[in-house]
């Protein structure tokens, strides 16, 4: 692949922690996506994710109707072992999976404990449209009061999510990627209220 696995995925990966650090900021990874030779049935920005959180020492899960396949790969790229749904580091939910396959990785998605909070899932969700869709109220650590942001099959999602977040500091944290390889972040210090209206994005990175 042309994208250097060094100096890119150190990109990408400060790219992900200041969308961790401000919670509902756009953040893009566009340049990097088109460095990106590797064919999968996946959207690229996903693949990105996958190079800069796995390696052998930690598992992962996908959930997608081409699992076999995509799993296959991920482990050829990272050296990272596919595992059970309840024991993943790390679960990938990708866009052909159907709402029950959704709501069903989440709900078994491990949340940690209270002595090692931090044993709990990542969940990396790809999405037609990070901009588009139900209107969201954000607050938190990182928000500045409150901000807005839309996103798409918030139903599927974000009842699940507040029961798993309900015993902080146990939980999930959940980034969303879309086709335009943009990410943003709802770690699980986020508090989330619906919202009526349209939205429009104001924090761009």
């Amino acid at each position: 692949m042309n994208l250097d696995v060094v100096h890119d995925i150190q990109t990408v990966y400060r790219k992900l922690v200041a969308a961790t650090s401000r919670p509902g900021t756009l953040v893009v990874l566009e340049r990097e996506a088109k460095m990106l030779d590797v064919q999968m049935e996946c959207l690229s920005s996903t693949i990105l994710l996958a190079l800069t959180v796995l390696d052998p020492e930690v598992t992962f899960k996908i959930i997608s109707k081409e699992e076999e396949i995509v799993s296959r790969m991920i482990n050829q790229l990272t050296y990272s072992k596919a595992v059970d749904l309840s024991e993943a580091d790390f679960i990938f939910i990708l866009q052909d999976a159907s709402n029950e396959q959704r709501k069903d990785a989440m709900n078994k998605a491990k949340v940690g404990n209270l002595l090692n909070p931090h044993e709990s899932a990542m969940i990396i969700l790809e999405v037609s449209d990070v901009t588009k869709g139900d209107s969201m109220i954000l607050s938190g650590p990182g928000i500045h009061q409150e901000s807005f942001i839309c996103l798409p099959n918030v139903s599927t999602w974000m009842s699940v999510r507040n029961e798993k977040n309900i015993e902080f500091p146990l939980g999930i944290d959940m980034y969303f990627v879309d086709e335009q390889n943009r990410l943003i972040a709802l770690p699980r210090t986020t508090q989330i209220k619906e919202n009526g209206g349209e939205i429009k994005w104001d924090m761009l990175q």
